[in-house]
């Protein structure tokens, strides 16, 4: 059996691995019952649900239709908009080229995009605005790529801008809004940045590189940026906007354009599930996906470069946040938790791992609406499901 089959024969058989901690069959049972009850709160028509502990998915759960025009089921195959989980993918790559020698970190963004020198930054010089400002997010950028919404829902223009040339043309415009290093602030541009980095220095397009490098030595082979390959279109799901109870669909392909590195990654939850094994450190017996990254330079990308909130909201919530390079790190109720989220479209995503007990959770919900479901389900899961293999 190849190791991609035996993942999907262990996540479409929904048996619980023998190696659980007894009590986790029940604690799965109301982790279910509350993902399922919260979807159906919400009107969430379609969501996908796993935990896993190394190289195992312990247990899944489907909710409701992939796509309702169809009458398609959620199932171990149907594949998620991962939006800005995206995001840390990116971020391993940069990692990569520079344990290759390709990039420094603390090189300036201005050697690799010099259009960048256009940015008014009342701060200082551009040239002090580096590739870690950029992967922690605390740049100075803003948050979105366009600098403006659309509220009107207006249709005739893309999803996201398709060309560079786009926002270079916006970069006179653009202002740096805080001293960089400063401070968090969550920026989408910032990241797009990175992936013209990636293909700078790398000499492919960023999902050329991100197929050899990243998804094709992980195993991920069900995975893919923008639009479905045509053997995989069958297993899309659409994305549903919940408008006066009805939900709308927003189509079952759409494109990022310029911002694929961004949150252009559309994958099932057995292909992510591998990609949490890799993060995890439980791969040693697939050399191909060990080597995507060097566990030193992944555990560095996990060091708090910049604190958010601060220690007023470990107070009020018992829980602390900070930002590594692309992945969250939380700290709540004792536990230090890494992974990220994603909204785009009505697509609503989130992962996380928790190294400590080589436990990790995952979840797509297709409507936008789920953005509450999914934070409960999600620490619902930090709380009462991951504790239990603590001991362990």
């Amino acid at each position: 059996m190849t190791p991609k089959l035996a993942w999907v024969v262990l996540f479409a058989s929904g048996a619980l691995c023998a190696q659980a901690p007894a009590p986790f069959a029940e604690a799965w049972k109301d982790a279910a019952a509350l993902f399922r009850a919260e979807c159906a709160r919400a009107k969430v028509v379609g969501a996908g649900l796993a935990f896993l502990q190394r190289d195992q998915i312990l247990a899944h759960e489907s909710f409701g239709s992939a796509d309702l025009g169809s009458a398609r089921a959620v199932d171990a195959d149907t594949n998620w908009h991962w939006a800005s989980c995206t995001k840390t993918f990116t971020g391993i790559a940069v990692m990569q080229l520079r344990d290759r020698g390709k990039l420094a970190l603390d090189e300036a963004i201005v050697d690799s995009l010099p259009e960048l020198r256009a940015v008014h930054n009342p701060f200082g010089p551009m040239r002090a605005i580096t590739l870690t400002h950029l992967l922690s997010h605390s740049a100075g950028f803003r948050g979105a790529t366009w600098p403006w919404d659309d509220a009107e829902g207006k249709a005739w223009h893309p999803h996201e801008p398709t060309q560079w040339s786009q926002l270079v043309a916006m970069l006179p415009y653009t202002e740096i809004e805080f001293a960089p290093g400063s401070r968090f602030s969550y920026s989408n541009p910032g990241i797009v940045f990175l992936g013209q980095v990636i293909q700078q220095r790398s000499g492919e397009d960023y999902e050329v590189y991100m197929e050899k490098n990243v998804l094709r030595p992980l195993g991920m082979r069900a995975s893919y940026f923008d639009h479905a390959p045509y053997h995989l279109s069958k297993h899309r799901s659409n994305n549903y906007a919940l408008r006066d109870g009805v939900p709308k669909p927003g189509g079952l392909d759409f494109d990022t354009g310029i911002t694929v590195s961004n949150g252009g990654l559309n994958a099932p939850i057995p292909d992510m599930a591998r990609y949490l094994t890799f993060l995890l450190g439980a791969c040693a017996k697939d050399a191909d996906a060990a080597a995507v990254l060097a566990r030193a330079s992944l555990e560095e990308m996990w060091n708090v470069a910049q604190t958010i909130g601060g220690k007023a909201a470990l107070d009020a919530g018992g829980q602390r946040d900070g930002m590594g390079l692309t992945f969250f790190v939380t700290e709540r109720n004792g536990g230090r938790f890494v992974g990220h989220t994603g909204g785009q479209k009505s697509f609503v995503t989130f992962f996380y791992v928790h190294p400590a007990t080589s436990t990790a959770a995952l979840g797509a919900f297709n409507t936008d609406t789920a953005g509450t479901v999914m934070a409960r389900v999600r620490n619902h899961l930090m709380d009462v499901v991951t504790p239990l293999f603590a001991t362990r």
